[in-house]
């Protein structure tokens, strides 16, 4: 008999990222490629095209193939995707025109809305919401009677053959979906969507469908692969790291700063843009900071940040007060779609302006960590590390001294390794 593999699929920012896993949780393929930056036709928008998700991830998924040993057989697949990136489609599943991106922050006035009608328990406030994001499309992109409601990750796992209208509970979270009953409120026909728009959420790791023949042919998949209800990048790569007990938390640092803090109940907060996600019996409490390596990439060449990276000094704080965002507005530790970055006074040293605004993000992510365990009623207890600031070793020292928990390795720093993790799910 073959060994069976489970494949993790990672739609992430800037690329896609695969890779195959055996019941050990052992790698034994991988494959990736970019992905170009979101279009924004007008400040504070951001767009893509579809295909560009889905001609990537068939190239990703062509070349994983052929990396796989013999005697080795993929069995299930799973995908995670952007949180809050949304699209209409027809029923059938073909796009109705762009989608908009995790932080596309245009549908303002469609937040105040929402603020009017949702609990505080829900996920879906905030401008950059998926829920949002429906509501512009509904008033500004008028689609016909019959379309529905896809996030990235729901769209491209359609592409490989399941059903439209099938979704995950993370995904969904955003899109105003309750995950402590476990269905869509009745609230969110008040503010005129139609249920028949909305996805059935799945929990991650259930079998959702089967890949299609042809696009299994295409790819040099079995015909019998399974399809898994995937989650969000942020949850995937929480899932990769080992975190599994109360009071563990995991932050991914990279172009945004998000926290995770593992929590026996859940924890909702508009005002401070926190959100609750089942995992398994317990509950990932977090949020989203406008923060993070954009902010870092806007002033800082790459050779710039390594040179400076090789200059910190965690021991000798700069005292420099900032606050350091790429753009105004911030999601979390607090909502405010106004705040303005704070990145003066700006000293001569660019090594000591680069410690400044790393510390600047440690102070945030410090902040943050309170919120979710005052809320939650959980002790923060350790903080692993994802994303491409989690090598950054000064950084890691600085962060570590402001939190006073032990900064753990995660046992896995890949999104696409927790997704695989789900995938292994259906097989297991």
């Amino acid at each position: 008999m073959p060994d069976v593999l489970a494949i993790g699929v990672d739609v992430g920012t800037s690329g896609i990222r695969a890779v195959a896993i055996d019941a050990h949780a052992e790698t034994h393929a991988e494959a990736a490629l970019p992905l170009p930056a979101p279009e924004s036709p007008m400040a504070g928008w951001q767009e893509q095209a579809p295909a560009l998700w889905r001609d990537t991830l068939f190239a990703v998924l062509h070349r994983l193939v052929q990396d796989i040993p013999r005697g080795y057989v993929p069995r299930s697949l799973a995908l995670d995707g952007t949180s809050g990136s949304l699209l209409l489609t027809n029923a059938s599943g073909t796009p109705l025109g762009p989608a908009l991106m995790y932080a596309d922050r245009r549908a303002t006035a469609e937040a105040a809305r929402i603020a009017t009608a949702a609990p505080a328990t829900s996920g879906a406030h905030g401008a950059s919401s998926a829920l949002a994001k429906l509501l512009w499309l509904m008033r500004h992109r008028p689609a016909a009677d019959g379309f529905r409601t896809m996030h990235q990750a729901d769209w491209l796992l359609v592409q490989l053959g399941a059903a439209p209208g099938t979704s995950d509970e993370n995904n969904a979270l955003k899109l105003g979906y309750d995950p402590v009953e476990r269905r869509w409120p009745d609230w969110l026909e008040t503010l005129g969507v139609p249920p028949t728009a909305l996805p059935s959420a799945h929990v991650p790791g259930a079998r959702v469908g089967t890949i299609g023949r042809q696009t299994a042919a295409a790819l040099g998949l079995p015909a019998d692969l399974a399809l898994v209800a995937g989650t969000t990048d942020s949850m995937a790569a929480f899932i990769a790291t080992g975190a599994r007990e109360p009071g563990e938390a995991v932050t991914s640092l990279g172009s945004t700063l998000v926290l995770k803090l593992l929590c026996r109940q859940p924890a909702f907060a508009p005002e401070y843009g926190i959100y609750s996600h089942r995992l398994g019996d317990l509950w990932l409490a977090g949020g989203a900071s406008n923060s993070g390596g954009a902010v870092l990439r806007a002033h800082f060449t790459d050779e710039e940040i390594a040179r400076c990276t090789d200059a910190l000094h965690p021991d000798a704080p700069t005292g420099l007060d900032y606050y350091p965002l790429p753009t105004p507005g911030e999601r979390f530790p607090f909502a405010a779609p106004n705040l303005q970055p704070r990145l003066t006074p700006r000293p001569d040293d660019l090594c000591r302006y680069f410690q400044g605004m790393l510390e600047g993000m440690a102070e945030i992510e410090q902040l943050g960590y309170a919120h979710l365990q005052r809320l939650a009623g959980e002790t923060l207890r350790s903080v692993r590390s994802v994303g491409g600031g989690s090598v950054n070793v000064g950084w890691t020292r600085i962060r570590g001294t402001r939190l006073g928990v032990p900064m753990l390795n995660p046992t896995h720093r890949e999104a696409a390794h927790g997704t695989a993790l789900l995938a292994l799910k259906a097989v297991a």
